[in-house]
């Protein structure tokens, strides 16, 4: 059934339209995406799952990774269990990589979170306002005494010449996923899609998923407004809409940033 995706792809905008705004985004809460009251509750390592999610963005066309399941009918994004000794913000891209076959990897973006900073940071590291945290976090039971606990990150699809090094890598090492460097600190959007030619189509990856399930998923991307309605009212639409809308204000903060200098 790859053929579902075999279709002319729309109208992709120029990189000079990408995210400009004159004036700051507008940040629109789904009202269905209401954040639960804190909750207590104690698991222990036999009866905890600790998983993560990603929406991917591809920067220049203002496109989102969707995955399909081509038995049961519906769309979501790629999601699953970190490993053990994993990172889970690593767990995030290896599970988009696995489910979807993008490449990709964390975008440092200005969303707000509880999270402190650093308080004694080393004497290199440059202050941002951008960080790579969760814009949504999961707990769902598994069973009656198994506990998942499922954050959800966003990213973008790498540049032309890191993906050819990391499949070079992947060949290199039999297969084995490789996972990406983090995205340069200080390094502005506009810089990053320099990175692009115009006619760059980010690969996707045949066969990437590790078990007989994500062998019937399906992967395309899809314009943002276009794959928040395919999601419909679920918590993954929400996901896309607080990750683009926090891509358009790291353009907006950076784009008055350069105009002051």
């Amino acid at each position: 059934m790859r053929a579902l995706f075999h279709r002319t792809k729309p109208p992709q905008p120029t990189r000079s339209s990408l995210i400009t705004m004159s004036s700051a985004p507008e940040t629109i809460q789904d009202p269905n995406m209401k954040s639960n009251s804190p909750i207590v509750g104690d698991w222990d390592s036999t009866h905890t799952i600790i998983g993560a999610g990603v929406a991917i963005f591809h920067l220049a066309s203002n496109r989102v990774v969707l995955c399909y399941h081509s038995v049961d009918k519906y769309w979501f994004l790629p999601k699953g269990r970190r490993d053990a000794s994993e990172d889970t913000g690593s767990g995030a891209e290896r599970e988009g990589f696995e489910e979807s076959g993008y490449r990709n990897r964390l975008l440092p973006l200005p969303i707000p979170t509880r999270q402190p900073k650093a308080h004694n940071p080393s004497s290199g590291a440059r202050p941002t306002p951008f960080v790579t945290e969760p814009v949504w976090t999961q707990l769902m039971p598994v069973t009656r005494t198994v506990q998942y606990i499922l954050f959800w990150y966003i990213a973008e699809t790498v540049p032309p010449d890191l993906e050819s090094s990391l499949t070079a890598r992947t060949k290199e090492e039999e297969g084995a996923y490789q996972y990406p460097p983090k995205y340069a600190t200080g390094m502005t959007l506009e810089e990053r899609l320099r990175m692009e030619g115009k006619e760059y189509e980010p690969i996707r990856h045949e066969n990437t998923g590790v078990n007989e399930e994500e062998a019937l998923y399906e992967s395309c991307l899809v314009p943002v407004e276009e794959a928040i309605q395919r999601l419909g009212r679920s918590l993954s639409a929400d996901v896309v809409k607080k990750g683009w809308e926090a891509i358009k204000l790291r353009r907006y903060m950076e784009d008055n940033t350069q105009g002051k200098r």
